[in-house]
């Protein structure tokens, strides 16, 4: 039994997107690993952005984490892969049954100034960093 991270997610939210991981890969033989421990080392992973290699070893082997990334972030017909489809899947439920509208009402972004080309037609003035772009 290994440890929980903050990046897991729970087995019943796992099981809300576990036939959708399946569906992914052919399966040919039995597998001999846990999907749920695969998709929370890709989650550990994701949130902590370290290496592969990096990966606590209360996980499956690394390369087998980096195969299963590997199928599951494949971009099907639509642009979308289906890692990003369960990832959003389980946001979408997850912001659901907190009382939250399931999409986002609003996005902040933060940006540092860079450099305009000089092909743009309009340009200004970021006094706080004393740039003009």
């Amino acid at each position: 039994m290994r440890q929980a991270y903050p990046s897991d997610v729970t087995r019943e939210q796992f099981a809300l997107i576990e036939g959708d991981l399946k569906s992914a890969k052919k399966v040919t033989r039995p597998r001999g690993v846990d999907l749920y421990e695969i998709f929370c080392a890709i989650l550990y992973i994701l949130k902590n952005g370290c290496t592969w290699r990096a990966l606590p070893h209360d996980f499956p082997n690394w390369k087998l984490v980096y195969y299963y990334n590997t199928v599951w972030t494949q971009k099907g017909e639509d642009g979308v892969s289906v890692l990003d489809y369960a990832l959003a899947k389980i946001t979408d439920i997850s912001r659901y049954f907190s009382g939250r509208n399931p999409q986002p009402s609003m996005v902040i972004v933060d940006s540092k100034s860079v450099q305009n080309a000089d092909t743009a037609s309009e340009k200004g003035y970021d006094a706080g960093k004393k740039l003009r772009a």
